[in-house]
C-alpha cells in the first residue's frame, strides 16, 4: 500500500490562514466551528526575547488511525490504495449518538462537528478527488509561502530530511501521523 504524508515546513509559516480559508471555500464548509484546516500560535517567552511558531493543524492520515477505532459505526476508513482516512456521511450515527467518540481519540483533533444538533463527523479527506488528478489540495496551491506538500510518506522522507518534531506538535509512536516537518527553531 502507497501511503499519502504532508510536509509541513514550519519555520515557513507566517500564520496567514490561506490554507484554512481555502479549505473552508473549496469544501463549501458552513460558517462556524468546523475546520478541517486550523492554524495553531504557539508563543512563548517574555519581552524582548519572544518566539512565535504556527503549526498547521488537520488530519495527518496516520499509518495505524485511533479514529478508525474508536468509530462504533465504522464510518471511518482507511483507504487501501493510498492511505487517505475518510468519513462515510452515510453510516455515522453523529457526535450526540456516539459522544464524539472519533474526536477524543484523535491528539489532533482531526475530526470536526458544526454546530447542529447530533451533527456529523467531517474532516480533511487530503482533497482525495484533487490528488486523484494528480493536483495538489488546496491548501497546498493557496499557501503564499509555499508550507505545505503532498506525496506519498516516502517519497516526502527522501526529499526532506526532517522528522516528526515540530513546536506544539507531539508525534504518536502508537498511530504514527503520516507528517513530517521542518520545525521552527528558537
Amino acid at each position: 500500500m502507497t501511503q499519502m504524508g504532508i510536509y509541513i515546513n514550519q519555520d515557513r509559516c507566517m500564520g496567514c490562514f490561506a490554507c484554512a480559508v481555502a479549505c473552508k471555500d473549496w469544501h463549501d464548509i458552513d460558517a462556524g466551528p468546523a475546520k478541517w484546516m486550523r492554524i495553531k500560535e504557539i508563543e512563548k517567552g517574555e519581552f524582548p526575547n519572544l518566539f512565535l511558531a504556527f503549526l498547521p493543524l488537520l488530519c495527518y492520515h496516520c499509518e495505524d488511525p485511533a479514529c478508525t477505532k474508536a468509530c462504533p459505526a465504522t464510518a471511518i476508513v482507511k483507504r487501501e490504495s493510498d492511505g487517505i482516512v475518510l468519513v462515510d456521511q452515510e453510516k455515522c450515527i453523529g457526535k450526540t449518538e456516539c459522544g464524539s467518540l472519533c474526536l477524543k481519540a484523535c491528539p489532533w483533533d482531526a475530526p470536526q462537528f458544526a454546530s447542529d444538533q447530533n451533527a456529523k463527523m467531517q474532516k480533511c479527506d487530503l482533497c482525495c478527488e484533487r490528488i486523484k488528478k494528480d493536483e495538489q489540495p488546496i491548501c497546498v496551491e493557496a499557501c503564499p509561502m509555499y508550507v505545505l506538500e503532498v506525496d506519498t510518506i516516502d517519497n516526502i522522507k527522501k526529499k526532506y530530511d526532517y522528522g516528526h518534531d515540530a513546536e506544539g506538535f507531539k508525534y504518536s509512536e502508537k498511530i504514527k501521523p503520516s507528517v513530517i516537518f521542518k520545525p521552527k527553531i528558537k
